[in-house]
């Protein structure tokens, strides 16, 4: 069964009507947006560096939570990773192209950064020797270097056993994974701190990383939920895929939401009781005007909608129901990273009475500008390879649960 299996994988890795009607669509709306970022940059470049920020990390953290889990799937096992094995491998191919859209940033790093730049004569306070313009771009070139060599890894090792059948390889990948998972927390920690917390100099936070981390998994899960959905309905997948499988699915996705909740309350509990001024800034200027609704949405939307629809069963072996929940997930993580990153470059400017974070058309441009190229070369990476594990020997796992 595993070897027929394996043959139609194999057969049908660029037919599916789905792919075709997402791919070009996606392409046009990334054009048409990045017409329109261009636009932006030269009426409004300071705020194309936000939106654009803003935009590219829930991109990439896309592709960081599919490098992460990847390697996760390695280590533990289970139905669930092999059922999604190919859009994990196929996103973190996708770290190379998030290394050319990170330009922008790299060029625009002292209209984004107040220690980045030389008229804002900003005091540090001894943060001189870790917040500097050249040290900061070789912490993301390190980081760059590992993501991308770990994907390289994983992928080349994962083609090679579709190609041999060498069930070593799959402890080689184990192996690898347990290091991996640690570079990969420290360096995803690095550059959420430096691309994203060193806005506000002078603030800071402990779990800061961890939260992002979470939500990095959390919108990978929501997306291989939604695709698994849409894909499990034609061959290779709908000889393997049940409903059971999207229950595995439905399940880590409302433990990683539970997870961010826990996390981004217990950071508001203890800033807001320990009532001191330097971190009560973060919340002060996210619960005034426009923030303080964004906020509201935020709870609502991201945590008592979605959270108490998984805790049904048949929910989560729902196509229809399950589907739509990872959607409104993945929307509300943009919203997220916005509530998070666009307050902060106003909080760095230490409550300017002309300045509150309002919503602005590029905020709404950048996600489609980027997303659009993001989605067609991540299709064109997914077309590359059959959409199951070939030869990987706990196959048989998936066929069980058919």
């Amino acid at each position: 069964m595993s070897e027929a299996i394996a043959t139609t994988a194999g057969e049908r890795q660029t037919l599916h009507p789905v792919l075709d009607r997402i791919q070009v669509p996606a392409l046009i709306a990334g054009l048409a947006g990045c017409a329109l970022l261009l636009v932006g940059f030269f009426v409004s470049g300071e705020q194309f560096f936000r939106s654009y920020l803003v935009a590219y990390l829930y991109w990439l953290g896309i592709p960081l939570g599919c490098f992460g889990l990847l390697m996760v799937q390695y280590l533990t096992g289970g139905a669930w990773g092999l059922a999604i094995r190919r859009l994990l491998e196929s996103g973190t191919r996708m770290i190379p192209l998030m290394v050319l859209l990170f330009a922008p940033i790299a060029l625009g790093v002292g209209k984004i950064y107040v220690w980045a730049d030389h008229d804002s004569h900003v005091n540090l306070h001894g943060k001189e020797a870790y917040l500097n313009v050249t040290s900061w771009m070789i912490r993301a070139a390190i980081c760059f270097l590992i993501w991308t060599v770990g994907a390289f890894i994983l992928n080349y090792w994962s083609t090679a056993q579709d190609r041999t059948a060498d069930p070593a390889l799959l402890l080689r990948l184990q192996y690898v994974s347990g290091p991996g998972l640690l570079l990969f927390f420290l360096t995803v920690t690095f550059a959420t701190v430096d691309w994203v917390m060193s806005i506000d100099p002078h603030w800071y936070s402990t779990i800061y990383s961890l939260i992002f981390i979470t939500g990095f998994g959390l919108a990978t899960l929501a997306m291989c939920i939604l695709l698994l959905a849409l894909l499990s309905r034609r061959p290779p997948l709908s000889y393997v895929i049940t409903r059971d499988h999207f229950h595995d699915l439905g399940n880590l996705m409302m433990a990683s939401t539970m997870l961010w909740a826990y996390m981004s309350f217990s950071q508001f509990l203890i800033m807001w009781s320990g009532n001191i001024p330097e971190e009560l800034t973060y919340y002060s200027i996210r619960m005034d005007g426009f923030q303080k609704f964004v906020g509201l949405c935020l709870v609502v939307f991201h945590f008592l909608i979605p959270f108490p629809l998984m805790l049904n069963r048949k929910n989560k072996r729902s196509l229809r129901w399950l589907g739509g929940i990872a959607l409104l997930i993945l929307v509300m993580r943009i919203v997220d990273l916005y509530w998070i990153v666009m307050p902060t470059f106003y909080q760095a400017h230490q409550f300017s009475s002309d300045a509150r974070p309002t919503l602005h058309w590029l905020d709404l441009v950048a996600p489609v500008a980027i997303g659009g190229i993001w989605v067609f070369v991540f299709i064109w990476q997914l077309r590359r390879r059959p959409l199951l594990p070939l030869h990987d020997p706990r196959l048989g796992e998936l066929e069980a649960g058919h």
